[in-house]
């Protein structure tokens, strides 16, 4: 059966990418005794001069994925993982300037921290070793992300993290605010402010003549940053303390010039306890899972234009 290859109709192929998703890979690195993991979700999309596929079928200019996935395992060997970051870069290099077709590769990848379990010299001792330096437990506070794109000339590197949960018990109010006839809600001068972070940000470095980031020692200084302003921030309102948050990595990183937000009001509602002769003295809450105040915003760098995508879902 003949195919033509564009349809006898005004209809045009838009944007358009594949690859493999979710290539679980797991690095262990073995430092004599002492090993080191590195766990990532790692996706792979290519994009390019991919007309003939889609119009006729041809696959001429098309990498399989699974040919992308056993490049993600490969490079795992051969480059190592010293972070998300340069393993992105990595992929995202090899795929646009080993084949001719693929003009953009877009690298998406997750990781799963873990840590070492600390073990009792006596525990130790007894299954015979003198320190156990190969345990380890995954960490549960969040998932660190990481998306780098390449085009063959310039970089884009967001990283970010997710469900990373965090409260204060005080030092928090909610007053002053607009009111109709459909507002129940009571000003509270002494609340419990509880959240869920989802974040993003987005490095200045773009091209290669750039002095690469410490991408390791950036993450772990943007978290400190945004945790230390959620703590020392006495907030009047959420939108308040995201903006302090934003604002102390903007301030603290000059490699970043672009934080997004989207923070869930994890609602904490006193209980009334009159009804059993108690006073609750903001002592007792009901934890609400849904539905959430969903507050979120982007946080710039002084001249800078925003690039991070508004719906974080699609990122």
């Amino acid at each position: 059966m003949t195919v033509n290859s564009r349809p006898g109709r005004p209809v045009i192929l838009g944007q358009n990418q594949y690859g493999k998703a979710e290539n679980r890979v797991v690095k262990i690195t073995r430092d004599g005794a002492t090993h080191h993991i590195k766990d990532l979700n790692v996706s792979v999309a290519l994009s390019g001069d991919m007309e003939d596929v889609h119009y006729s079928g041809s696959n001429a200019n098309v990498l399989p994925t699974d040919t992308t996935k056993n490049t993600v395992f490969a490079f795992a060997k051969e480059h190592g993982i010293e972070s998300a970051e340069q393993f992105g870069i990595h992929l995202a290099r090899h795929f646009v300037t080993s084949q001719e077709p693929i003009q953009r590769a877009r690298i998406r990848i997750e990781e799963c921290a873990w840590e070492r379990i600390a073990t009792s010299e006596a525990n130790s001792q007894f299954i015979g070793a003198d320190e156990v330096k190969h345990s380890f437990v995954r960490k549960g506070q969040e998932t660190r992300l990481t998306q780098i794109t390449y085009d063959g000339s310039s970089w884009e590197v967001v990283s970010g993290l997710k469900d990373l949960t965090v409260m204060n018990s005080t030092n928090s109010e909610f007053w002053g605010y607009v009111k109709d006839k459909y507002t129940t809600l009571q000003e509270a001068h002494d609340r419990i402010l509880a959240t869920s972070v989802s974040g993003r940000w987005r490095f200045n470095w773009t091209d290669d003549e750039q002095k690469m980031p410490h991408w390791e020692k950036s993450y772990e200084q943007v978290k400190k940053h945004m945790l230390q302003a959620f703590a020392e921030t006495y907030s009047l309102s959420l939108q308040q303390t995201m903006y302090q948050m934003g604002a102390r990595i903007i301030n603290h990183r000059s490699e970043i010039d672009e934080v997004r937000f989207s923070l869930p009001n994890k609602h904490h509602f006193l209980v009334d306890l009159e009804p059993f002769g108690l006073k609750n003295d903001n002592e007792v809450y009901f934890a609400a899972d849904r539905p959430y105040g969903l507050i979120e915003a982007t946080i710039l760098r002084d001249g800078c234009e925003p690039r991070i995508p508004v719906d974080l879902t699609n990122l």
